[in-house]
């Protein structure tokens, strides 16, 4: 169960390794490009990766969207999103310039033939112009009832294999929601693989980019003293909290079709799990690392649909306030059905049958509208046996634990029991406390710019495999169904700015457990 110690010599010289490849002169294409994620997240990201000198020489994008644009209408629209979004001081406006005279904007629709064919012209203009070699990106920024589309026509016009096979490469990221339920999942799988083959698909999950995610690895795997306490002996349960301050921010006709469990826990939270519960890799590899993500997806015990309520939770927020602001009800907001059913909160109390975690509960919340945005992991480990200080501590002697901080203020911390330094025995809890920004004088890059340069660069261990989200869904379809089924029952509802509804505490209450305090 504990890991070996060629494996752990392995990993660990992986993870230490300095090497910092380039990727090939490219062009990527980003379909959606006149939308909130192409200005918020990805040329911001690109221009990132432009100033650290992590871009190849010629690298070029193309934007792609129905809207009407010139080339020069697009860049100033991503010259006054990248200013904003990432804070750019007047002196470094000439950088952004010379970054943005490599983008460039096609026009057409997405269902129409004669856009792809003048895509594939300004591609191979660029591979003229500014040396881009024939290697292409295609980026799916837009909504999935596109995706199909798109990928139909990138395999009609040619575009979806390489220029030269065997000189050049082309990619496919797909954004999320990969599918709506297990068979829209299998179907779509269908169609982007008849295109493009497995290994140019790139199902992205912009959580696996954060820098304290991917430390996960290197916290388990590069260090001797936590794994051979990564197990049932001494954990007695973890508890995975993503919570959201914000309501729908216009996003409401997607809510109603998604919910929260498709939006963050079927992809998100699910891929945290499998970080947190996996084997130790035989390689720090793409394969070895998605292989032992897959099989912590395979032993999760499913849902318990015949006593349902003693596993999972769901609520909806209604009205309520944040301080002197008042926040509207789930149902006032636009584009939601004023008898919604949609659940804005769920928990989930999850099992993985194996060696490692049998009868180790999994305790999973997350939810909009809750008091604060914030991301963490939390490990509990199991009390010690045998009280030496009885009549002695300040407070009740409490457990460790091992918080890992994903997001805002990401680090880690770790809490035991010292001494309170006096001539009597008297003990309380302490902590130690890991953060990035102070350790390293310097913020983590956000998570897209990790994820585009191992794009670029054919690295896809921290992409989503197919088999991965095939078993998500094989988890979560069934309770969605119930849940739908179900209509107004069992749906519970909590004030907005609150931390949800109190079936969740009673869903760990009943365990002798509680939630801890974010």
């Amino acid at each position: 169960m504990a890991i070996t110690t060629d494996a752990a010599a392995a990993i660990g010289a992986a993870l230490s390794t300095p090497a910092r490849r380039l990727p090939e002169p490219c062009a990527m294409v980003i379909f959606g490009a006149s939308g909130d994620l192409t200005e918020r997240k990805l040329i911001p990201a690109l221009y990132y990766l432009y100033r650290h000198e992590l871009l190849p020489q010629g690298f070029s994008v193309v934007g792609y969207a129905r809207s009407s644009f010139s080339d020069d209408q697009f860049r100033a629209r991503q010259f006054e999103a990248v200013k904003e979004y990432l804070k750019i001081p007047a002196e470094d406006e000439s950088y952004l310039t010379e970054f943005l005279k490599g983008v460039f904007y096609s026009s057409g629709d997405y269902t129409a033939p004669d856009g792809y064919d003048r895509l594939a012209k300004a591609l191979d203009d660029l591979d003229e112009q500014r040396g881009t070699g024939g290697n292409r990106l295609f980026y799916m920024a837009t909504p999935p009832s596109f995706f199909g589309d798109i990928v139909r026509n990138l395999g009609a016009r040619g575009l979806a294999r390489p220029k030269h096979e065997g000189r050049n490469w082309t990619r496919v990221v797909i954004e999320k929601p990969f599918g709506h339920d297990l068979e829209s999942a299998r179907e779509l799988n269908r169609l982007v693989t008849s295109v493009f083959r497995e290994e140019q698909i790139y199902r992205i999950d912009h959580y696996l980019g954060k820098e304290t995610v991917q430390n996960l690895l290197v916290f388990r795997f590069a260090n001797g003293i936590f794994e051979p306490v990564w197990n049932r002996r001494y954990i007695d349960h973890v508890q995975i909290a993503v919570a959201e301050d914000l309501g729908l921010e216009g996003r409401g006709g997607y809510y109603e079709e998604a919910g929260l469990v498709r939006d963050m826990i079927q992809n998100h939270v699910l891929s945290l799990l499998s970080l947190i519960a996996m084997e130790p890799p035989s390689q720090f590899e793409a394969k070895s690392v998605r292989d032992e993500k897959s099989k912590v997806m395979r032993a999760i015990r499913p849902l318990p649909l015949d006593a349902l309520n003693e596993a999972a939770v769901r609520g909806q927020y209604v009205e309520g306030w944040k301080g002197d602001q008042r926040l509207p009800a789930y149902r006032a907001e636009p584009k939601v059905s004023p008898q919604s059913v949609t659940e804005t909160f769920a928990a989930l109390k999850l099992y993985i049958d194996n060696w490692r975690w049998a009868d180790v509960p999994f305790y999973i919340r997350s939810g909009k509208r809750l008091p604060k945005r914030i991301s963490e992991i939390t490990i509990e480990f199991r009390r010690a046996p045998h009280l030496l200080f009885r009549g002695t501590i300040t407070e009740d002697m409490v457990p460790n634990l091992l918080r890992v901080r994903i997001q805002p203020d990401e680090g880690i911390s770790l809490r035991f029991n010292a001494k309170i330094p006096d001539t009597m025995m008297q003990i309380r809890p302490v902590e130690m406390d890991f953060r990035y920004n102070e350790v390293f004088e310097a913020s983590p890059p956000t998570a897209y710019e990790t994820l585009l340069l191992d794009c670029m660069l054919g690295d896809p261990m921290l992409f989503t495999r197919d088999e991965f989200v095939d078993l998500a869904w094989e988890l979560i379809t069934p309770l969605l169904r119930r849940w739908r089924d179900d209509g107004r029952k069992g749906l519970y509802f909590y004030e907005a700015g609150t931390w949800g509804p109190p079936e969740a505490d009673s869903l760990m209450e009943h365990d002798g457990r509680h939630w801890r305090h974010l």
